[in-house]
């Protein structure tokens, strides 16, 4: 990946600090390691189950056993609405419930096409740490090869039920900074509407 400077890379940190700020008023404080760390780790023992079966489940098996976990594991409706902006706020009920319908989908599509099959990995929560925005759980996926990724996870606690609400890349790349970005071109030329059925299209396409 390249680290340059570019205006791409330069948006989606401004993006970033606008999400963290935004998680920051919303997000009570930091729980037990357990709270947390439980979320993310029944959410890597599904995935594990799921790729040991991957081929045999296939695209739509894998889509069918994640997409419980998705709505579970996952703050859909927070997120969701970081990844919409400001646009959110003129949204009606009926859209609002379409468009969280529809990541929610997508969600799962991505997770159904990413751990499609077991080659002797390891999923494994790392650790915690105090964030602006709430919790962060550490963890790493250990590749066959032994080459570890850091993929970290920005904890909000729901009423006792701990749910992510962003995904941390390489320990870095947010997310939700990046759905952002993409959303806001979709919904510049198409709207609310193009964006509901862009997400549908591609969740039909990654699970089929």
């Amino acid at each position: 990946m390249k680290r340059s400077s570019t205006g791409r890379e330069r948006h989606l940190a401004l993006a970033a600090i606008a999400l963290c700020l935004t998680l920051a008023t919303a997000s009570p404080g930091a729980a037990a390691l357990g709270d947390g760390a439980a979320t993310v780790q029944n959410l890597y023992s599904t995935l594990l189950t799921v790729m040991r079966n991957g081929p045999t489940l296939g695209p739509q098996g894998r889509y069918a056993q994640l997409a419980p976990i998705v709505l579970r594991v996952f703050d859909i409706p927070l997120m969701t609405r970081l990844a919409v902006g400001p646009e959110w706020a003129s949204l009606g009920e009926a859209q609002r419930q379409q468009v969280e319908t529809a990541f929610a989908r997508y969600i799962a599509a991505i997770y159904a096409e990413r751990f499609d099959s077991y080659s002797g990995e390891r999923l494994q929560v790392t650790g915690q740490q105090a964030s602006a925005g709430g919790t962060i759980i550490t963890s790493q996926i250990v590749k066959s090869d032994g080459q570890p990724v850091n993929i970290n996870y920005l904890m909000r606690d729901n009423g006792g039920i701990w749910q992510i609400a962003d995904v941390y890349l390489d320990g870095t790349i947010s997310e939700m900074a990046t759905r952002r970005s993409e959303f806001a071109s979709i919904l510049h030329t198409s709207g609310i509407d193009g964006l509901i059925q862009a997400l549908n299209t591609k969740a039909a396409a990654l699970a089929s």
